[in-house]
């Protein structure tokens, strides 16, 4: 299971640090967008990781970490980056 974690994370780790027993990596096989707050249009991220937290994901794009939810079909629409940091976006759930 830590091997779908960022180097120098476990799952132990990252489910101190958000305060969620059940958080876990999963799949990548799925479509992850971003929302353009500018325009309402979408981008699609191609992840690195994905962390699920009950509702909310993170999902690590492009060197960022971006929060948003699983849809029912699988796929995550994210809304922003809390920054590059996993520590640091896992404070902000």
């Amino acid at each position: 299971m830590n091997s779908n974690l960022p180097d120098g994370w476990t799952i132990a780790r990252v489910r101190k640090a958000s305060g969620d027993p059940e958080a876990a990596p999963i799949s990548l096989d799925r479509l992850v967008v971003v929302e353009q707050s500018d325009s309402g249009d979408y981008e699609v991220l191609q992840p690195h990781h994905i962390l699920s937290f009950h509702d909310l994901c993170l999902v690590q794009a492009d060197g960022e970490w971006f929060m948003g939810r699983m849809e029912t079909e699988g796929s995550v629409i994210c809304w922003a980056s809390y920054g590059s940091g996993l520590g640091e976006a896992i404070r902000c759930l």
